[in-house]
């Protein structure tokens, strides 16, 4: 073969191979754009069924009417304030939040690793993440901001870009039982002995160490049982299972952006790009990542009355229409109990 030849061959394999990567090219060029604006319609849809349902005469709720200068300090501890980037994120149990409060920490610069600010979330650990001290949250103001507090509460949120993550209501609920009472945890023990007593009618072990070895737990059941009790509300709500609605107070808090559990990875990928922060942290992929679905749902429920159901529907009825999250019929109609016996 000569070699004028072996060049035409070798230049013909090049002009293909430079082809295929400007149609690859071109094809990630134009995949782009269309992905970003779905992501932006579907934000936009969420945003706006939001304000539908805040405005709308047909979903009254305790409180709904407040504004936010009637809240009570005690009940605005969970929006966090970034001042250095200007953004305000209201946290919700079960839904990422330890991850989330990973990357509002790196953004602050708040916490140190030897004298120096994290720059991995997941170097956090995720106790540190959590403590109160390390956030400056709205029932800080006071004591930061003394007579002016309500003000610059109103500027912050007039001025900073607010976001929320929320989750469907009832996976939400089987994640903090499995979380809470299904692993050893002794910082839930003493709910789990209430539950014990009131509703197995056991006399709990003393620890939650020794009630694990002997397998000794709270059911679903009970634990459903335990958050429709009164008695409950009475003694304070916990935040993991609390409604959403109570923690973030959407209707007098206007969202920038309102993320969803189940598609996390995505949204945190276009918030960080919306804050214009994508260059400076990432949202961390947790290698434990919380792996309970909607798919669970007949399964969990399968051993809780529907009476006791559509009595939970009501409680967490708002949360529902607030954030889009279709009302769970499979759990709730008459045919389905029947089969589940």
């Amino acid at each position: 073969m000569g070699i004028s030849r072996l060049l035409r061959i070798f230049m013909l394999l090049g002009s293909a191979f430079t082809i295929l990567l400007i149609i690859i090219y071109w094809d990630a060029v134009a995949v782009t754009p269309r992905l970003h604006a779905k992501l932006h319609d579907r934000q936009e849809q969420r945003r706006l069924l939001l304000k539908e349902m805040c405005n709308s005469d047909g979903l009254v709720y305790p409180g709904k009417n407040r504004s936010i200068d009637d809240i009570p300090y005690t009940e605005l501890e969970h929006l966090i304030v970034d001042d250095v980037h200007g953004i305000i994120y209201c946290y919700v149990p079960k839904v990422a939040c330890t991850n989330w409060k990973r990357v509002m920490l790196v953004l602050s610069g708040i916490a140190l690793q030897d004298g120096v600010p994290y720059k991995d979330p997941l170097a956090i650990n995720g106790i540190l993440a959590h403590e109160p001290s390390m956030h400056f949250t709205f029932n800080k103001f006071g004591q930061r901001y003394g007579e002016f507090s309500r003000q610059f509460m109103e500027l912050k949120l007039k001025t900073y870009t607010k976001f929320l993550f929320v989750r469907d209501p009832f996976v939400r609920l089987i994640s903090a039982y499995r979380n809470k009472f299904e692993e050893l945890n002794e910082g839930f023990y003493p709910i789990a002995q209430d539950m014990l007593r009131r509703y197995a009618k056991k006399t709990p072990p003393a620890s939650a160490a020794d009630a694990f070895a002997r397998g000794i737990r709270p059911s679903f059941a009970h634990f459903i049982q335990y958050v429709l009790d009164p008695q409950t509300e009475m003694n304070q709500v916990n935040d993991h299972w609390q409604q959403i609605y109570r923690l973030c107070h959407p209707c007098q808090i206007q969202y920038d952006f309102v993320g969803h559990m189940e598609s996390v990875e995505e949204d945190a990928e276009q918030l960080l790009r919306q804050l214009r922060v994508d260059d400076v942290v990432k949202f961390p992929i947790s290698h434990h990542r919380d792996i309970t679905t909607s798919n669970w749902l007949a399964e969990w429920f399968s051993t809780v009355p529907l009476a006791a159901r559509r009595e939970l529907y009501k409680l967490y009825e708002t949360d529902f229409k607030l954030f889009g999250y279709d009302r769970p019929d499979s759990i709730l109609n008459e045919s389905q109990a029947l089969l589940e016996k």
